[in-house]
């Protein structure tokens, strides 16, 4: 509890009680490792084969525009090299962001899925960190660990795509085994969420929708994912613009994913139909 106290407080310090400017630019690089065992059985090749078609989703760089107050997380769009493939869906169109702002105490997510662009908005709500008193160096500046356990919201694109039905198989159910999948889709899912910030750039900002530490969080480590800021620029020129999103349909979280969870179980359907190998070429 008293940990928890004396990080509200310094929380409040940096943004109310301090009046210089204070703005910057850090670059992270992200990297999701795929979990191959939702695929069934394959060969090394053939892995190797699929990694390579998902490496723009799996492996990807991001723009944090931070202040006191307000931060812009955006995905870097690099162009395709010819003849490349992968799911069209893990592609940016440079039009997505989740922007942050800490006076309000609200977060909004600009996404784009199924050629429809969503506002998701969250009220957000202090994360429960852990310091563990622990450091390293991360490039010039002194990262503190802190940890905690987080409630994961976001879509599982794996269990919706990953497994698929083999053809043959559908008048063969077992009720047992159906409730069990039943139980496993409403398990809420958790992740042990490990953060790495530097007091020494004094603002409560980190990548993706992470936040509320007593400097920028450096590294995010979270389930698969792990985030790393390789590059900071801070107070450099002209003054940096953070753009609120305006434009989309606004829905709440649990609305956009239950429009995900539909939108992507038709689209799975309609692929098994087709026998899925058509199906799949279109992604």
């Amino acid at each position: 509890m008293k940990k928890i106290i004396t990080l509200s407080f310094l929380l409040i310090s940096m943004v109310v009680f301090s009046q210089k400017k204070f703005e910057g630019k850090a670059t992270y690089m992200s990297k999701t490792t795929m979990d191959m065992s939702r695929f069934g059985q394959m060969s090394e090749q053939r892995k190797k084969q699929l990694m390579a078609r998902f490496k723009n989703f799996l492996e990807k760089t991001y723009t944090l525009s931070f202040n006191r107050s307000e931060s812009s997380f955006k995905e870097n769009v690099k162009l395709d090299a010819p003849g490349a493939s992968g799911p069209s869906w893990g592609r940016s169109n440079g039009q997505g962001s989740i922007y942050k702002n800490l006076k309000e105490k609200k977060m909004i997510q600009d996404t784009e899925q199924f050629s429809k662009r969503f506002r998701i908005m969250e009220d957000m709500e202090m994360p429960q960190w852990e310091m563990t008193g622990e450091t390293k160096q991360i490039g010039q500046y002194v990262a503190y660990k802190a940890t905690m356990i987080k409630i994961d919201k976001s879509v599982d694109w794996g269990s919706i795509f990953g497994r698929r039905g083999r053809r043959g198989n559908s008048q063969k159910k077992d009720s047992t085994k159906v409730d069990e999948n039943k139980k496993d889709k409403d398990k809420v899912r958790t992740q042990i969420v490990t953060a790495w910030y530097t007091p020494q750039i004094p603002v409560s900002a980190g990548p993706a929708e992470y936040w509320g530490l007593p400097g920028l969080i450096l590294e995010i480590n979270a389930g698969r994912t792990t985030m790393l800021c390789t590059e900071i620029a801070i107070n450099q020129g002209e003054p940096i613009e953070i753009k609120k999103p305006t434009k989309g349909i606004e829905v709440s979280r649990d609305e956009y994913n239950k429009i995900m969870k539909e939108k992507s179980e038709e689209l799975r359907e309609r692929f098994q139909r087709r026998g899925g190998r058509n199906g799949r070429r279109r992604f």
